[in-house]
């Protein structure tokens, strides 16, 4: 993003006493970190918890007091246990019925403090954290963009793979209203996830996990971060998935009061974490409304990354629609929709969409085995104050629903194209929708203007995992 306006607060980045595994206690780090928390199904939270006793995901995403998995033992909790397997950012625990959860991660994370399982960096310090890894892709994603691409290092032979590098600053990012134009939000966001990760931050009084954040860069902030990655890491760990994770301090003074200039004009896009953020404003306006002063609330746990040196990848969250079959959806859009059958051509279907980009708001449906386009005409000429409008505002509005009157609890987001072709392959009356990436020129151009696209529009990454460094509110 462009610098901040002349009279705005600044850009803050400030150091902190950073929480983190004692390496004493926990042999091997990665296996007690996790992915982002709305990445999660809840086969995945389980084989985390059956893992490790230690996992952060126990406390990002709690289970009840009485679940079986609170036992402190490495077990399977079961599928007869819990429900079946549904992306975490689907559905979210009604704060006030389920009070005991944050509880419990509050009790929990006490817990490990006292042990010493999560201990405090002695001096405050900005973090250089680094993840690297290979973008496996299917042959033709260079050209599809919609077809199922994972963040691991082995492929099959019919797969590419292109190196990529998060690299960036982890710090207390000091909070920003929306309308000082400092930190720009680019979605919507929904009452239940922010009360949930509020409720989360109000019990345990920390921040376990960054959002992301990007800036136009490319000055002394991102020299000495790179500068910093020559010397010998304080982590160096290799997750589960392939992925490698570094963590460099940055404590000099000297160094900090240069990253601390170089920041201060700049804006910061909200790349992943738009539901966190305002979590962090939310609890922030508690605390003020309560009679506190200045205080930990008024920062938050953030990763700040330099999108001109280490361009971060921009990719589409797919739908699935419940209830609902091909000939449903091809029977109820037209005519107002053109809708195009391929049969179980995907390779025809794939290209297909991929030629919608700039011409015309395409989307891609499957169950599985037969695949089939609805293809709508871009509206108007665009230009740079008057943008057409976003895919997804056309799917939700027009498509899912004044066409085809799809509730919002039929409705599931899903990150990586083929488990949504499973998921529809799997599921009777199930229907995947893949979409095609939002060009990131579009996402600041709505983020600069003030707007708000519809809520998981885009997926930035890679995304850092939770659980290397932490902030607890007692340690600054």
């Amino acid at each position: 993003m462009t610098d901040a306006a002349p009279g705005r607060r600044p850009l803050v980045l400030k150091a902190f006493r950073g929480l983190r595994y004692s390496p004493a206690l926990v042999s091997d780090l990665a296996s007690v970190t996790s992915p982002p928390y709305d990445t999660l199904d809840d086969d995945a939270i389980a084989a985390l918890e059956a893992a490790e006793p230690y996992n952060i995901v126990r406390i990002i995403l709690p289970r009840p007091s009485k679940h079986p998995a609170h036992s402190g033992a490495a077990t399977d909790v079961g599928a007869a246990q819990r429900p079946a397997a549904t992306p975490r950012n689907r559905a979210f625990p009604d704060v006030r019925a389920d009070e005991s959860r944050y509880d419990h991660a509050r009790d929990l994370f006490i817990q490990w403090r006292r042990e010493g399982v999560v201990v405090p960096d002695d001096t405050p310090a900005l973090y250089v954290y680094e993840q690297d890894l290979d973008l496996t892709v299917p042959l033709q994603e260079h050209s599809a963009h919609v077809q199922d691409a994972t963040w691991r290092r082995s492929s099959p032979s019919d797969r590419t793979q292109r190196r990529v590098v998060l690299r960036g600053l982890l710090g207390a990012v000091a909070l920003r209203a929306y309308d000082e134009q400092v930190i720009l939000p680019h979605e919507d966001v929904l009452p239940g996830p922010v009360g949930d990760r509020l409720a989360l931050m109000r019990a345990c009084a920390a921040n376990f996990e960054p959002i992301l954040l990007a800036y136009d860069g490319d000055g002394q902030a991102s020299a000495l971060v790179d500068a910093a990655t020559t010397a010998e890491p304080l982590v160096d760990a290799l997750a589960p998935d392939g992925t490698g994770h570094r963590i460099w301090r940055l404590d000099d003074p000297a160094h900090l009061a240069a990253i601390a200039a170089d920041l201060a004009p700049r804006q910061a896009l909200i790349a992943d974490g738009h539901h966190r953020y305002a979590a962090y404003l939310r609890l922030q306006a508690e605390r003020h409304a309560g009679g506190a002063g200045e205080g930990p609330w008024d920062n938050g746990l953030a990763l700040l990354v330099d999108h001109r040196a280490h361009p971060l990848e921009l990719r589409a969250i797919h739908r699935l629609v419940t209830g609902l079959s091909m000939q449903d959806v091809a029977d109820r859009v037209a005519p107002q929709v053109e809708v195009l059958a391929y049969g179980g051509d995907s390779s025809a279907a794939r290209q297909a969409i991929a030629d919608c980009q700039g011409a015309a708001h395409g989307f891609l449906l499957t169950d599985g085995s037969a695949w089939m386009l609805l293809r709508v005409s871009l509206r108007g000429k665009q230009t740079s104050d008057t943008p057409s409008a976003l895919d997804t505002e056309i799917l939700h509005e027009l498509i899912l629903g004044h066409l085809l009157r799809i509730p919002e609890d039929r409705i599931r987001y899903v990150h990586d194209a083929g488990s949504a072709i499973q998921a529809a392959r799997a599921d009777e009356d199930t229907v995947a929708v893949l979409l095609n990436p939002v060009d990131l020129t579009r996402v600041q151009q709505v983020a600069r203007h003030g707007g708000r696209m519809p809520r998981k529009s885009t997926s930035f990454g890679p995304k850092p995992r939770t659980g290397f460094v932490m902030r607890s509110f007692d340690e600054g």
